[in-house]
Formats: C-alpha cells, structure tokens, sequence
C-alpha cells in the first residue's frame, strides 16, 4: 500500500478543473492507497488573505473534499495550520535550500513579475513548506497537475540533500500525473490553466456554480471556426479542452465523442456538455450543503487532525534527531 499526499489551497472555490484534474482522481486512489488530503490554509496566505474568507474558504474547501466522494474512513482529512509539523519542518527544509535554487521556481518568478509593492518572503520559501507537507508522511507519490512538477522535483532534492547530510531520513517521492484531465484549461483561453484566481469569471466554472451559471459559460467557451468537433491540441485548443471537460465526466474516449458529434455542430455538442457538467456536479452540491455548517465537518477534521498529527510528529522527531536537536 502507498502513501499519498496532496492538498489545495482555500483560496477561493475550487474549480470543475481542480475536481476533474484533482479531486476526482483522490477518490479512486484512497481505496488502495494510505491517503493524506490536506487544506493547505498556511500556503493561501502568501498573500494577503481577509481572514473571515479565509475561515470560511477553508471550511468550504473541506466540505468539498468529502462531498466529491473522500471517504474519512479511508483517507485522512485535515487542516494544514492543525499540524504544526509542517512549519517546523519548513524550518529545518528552508536551511537546506539555497536561494538561487528558490528564486528560479517558476510560479515564484510569475508571481513576482506585476508586483509594485513588496514583495513576501513567504513566496519565496513557500515552496519548502509544501516539501515538508510531503516528506512529513512518508509519501510514496504525489499526485499533481504540470503546473507542480518543479516543485516536486525540488522536494525530492531537499530529501536527497538532506539524507547525504544526515543519513537515510526521508523517503524520496515519486511524481505521477493522470493521463487525462491533468490540466484543464480556461474556457476563454484554453491555451491557460482554468483557474479560480482568473479576473474573468467567464473562464472557469466552480464547484458551486448554479445550472444556469454552468450553461452560460460553457455555451460562451471559446472554439473556432471549424465548428467539427475533433481532439486536436494544437490546432482546435478550445473544441479539445471542452472534449477533456467531456471525456473525464463521462469516461468516454475523444475517439467515441467525435463519432457521436460527426456532421453535428458546436452547439449541440456544448448542449450536451453543459448537460453532463451540471449532472456531474450536482450531487456533490447537495453533499456539500448537507456537510458545510454540521457538527459531522467538525468532527471529521477534528480526527484528521489528530492521525496527521501523530504521523507527522513521529518523521519531525526522526528529523530533530538527525540534526541533533534532541537532548
């Protein structure tokens, strides 16, 4: 059995593409896997977060997690800023970075490009917190989109550096990305990541977007003049994002979509699209009212917490250990 770690940020709602690309992959994975699924509330405020949204984007986001299918019974559910672990492991982790190897991070270097004001230093470092999210567990692999394979990759060079160093403390991660629906692109620019944190809203659906609002947008999602629907990434970005939507929310393959939109046009077939966007997306809305204000939310964090805390203590005192923190 693996152990698997992932977490996302509560910083908004999470999208239809961090369900598809994401979370709906966690819940097949916690059936034959030890699966640790984390809010990472301590990575959302990198930048300024007003702290009532952050309380309830961060209850929103657990909601959600289980809604989609998590079964707390087989994976284990918790709040980031619960297990004070994970800030002083990326202590130690911070110690063993060099800076260059920081400032070369792309989403760091993105993140910085419009910046007028200062600039924080937990966006520089932020990454060796998310390294130690991962290591605290002995995670086997870590299932993320491209966007996060730097990072990982980074992770696995402080493992490495700090075992030379120290002698044989943490497991190494893989990487491993889903075939399809890894990354799921903006309906307005499907050459871009679908993302929440887009100033056009257009461009994304949520988790909790009403029927009429997922209609609107997917009938208004950029395509071409081609009007054939036909997977072809390069060429057809828009038709072959809005294929992905289609073939992750229905397990069909882009060969069985094409033949059932053969000499149909570009409308019936985001008809149907936003049909199945809807139908896939509506149980979990009614889950995650049921979950938001209960005492059951509550008590499931509480004991996510509570299993995190004991894993993830046991690896910080291997590690106070190695570095001869202990008396």
């Amino acid at each position: 059995m693996a152990t698997i770690f992932s977490g996302i940020q509560p910083s908004g709602v999470i999208t239809l593409g961090n369900y598809l690309g994401a979370l709906k992959h966690f819940v097949d994975l916690q059936h034959d896997n030890d699966c640790y699924f984390c809010v990472v509330n301590q990575h959302a405020i990198t930048v300024y977060q007003d702290p009532a949204e952050l309380r309830k984007n961060t209850r929103s986001l657990a909601a959600l997690y289980l809604a989609v299918g998590l079964d707390p019974e087989k994976a284990t559910l918790f709040i980031q800023s619960e297990v004070p672990a994970h800030t002083q492991l990326s202590w130690i982790l911070q110690c063993n970075a060099y800076i260059g190897e920081l400032e070369r991070m792309t989403q760091f270097k993105d993140k910085i490009k419009n910046k007028n004001e200062g600039i924080p230093g937990g966006l520089l470092v932020y990454p060796c917190l998310m390294a130690a999210d991962i290591l605290l567990y002995n995670t086997d692999f870590v299932p993320v989109g491209n966007d996060q394979k730097q990072h990982l990759e980074l992770t696995r060079n402080l493992a490495q550096r700090f075992n030379q160093k120290y002698g044989d403390v943490f497991k190494v991660p893989e990487i491993r990305t889903p075939k399809v629906g890894a990354r799921i692109m903006s309906l307005q620019e499907p050459t871009k990541k679908m993302s929440k944190s887009d100033e056009n809203n257009a461009s994304f659906i949520t988790m909790l977007d009403s029927e009429k609002e997922i209609i609107k947008k997917i009938k208004r999602a950029q395509t071409d003049s081609d009007a054939s629907v036909h997977y072809d990434i390069e060429n057809k970005a828009g038709i072959s994002n809005l294929m992905t939507i289609y073939s992750t929310c229905t397990g069909k393959s882009f060969e069985e979509i094409q033949s059932l939109y053969e000499g149909k046009g570009y409308g019936h077939f985001k008809g149907d699209l936003a049909t199945i966007v809807a139908d896939t997306i509506r149980p979990i809305q009614e889950r995650y009212e049921q979950l938001y204000n209960s005492t059951e939310l509550d008590e499931i964090l509480a004991t996510g917490a509570a299993k995190a805390n004991l894993k993830a203590n046991e690896m910080l005192h291997k590690v106070e250990k190695a570095i001869g923190f202990d008396r």
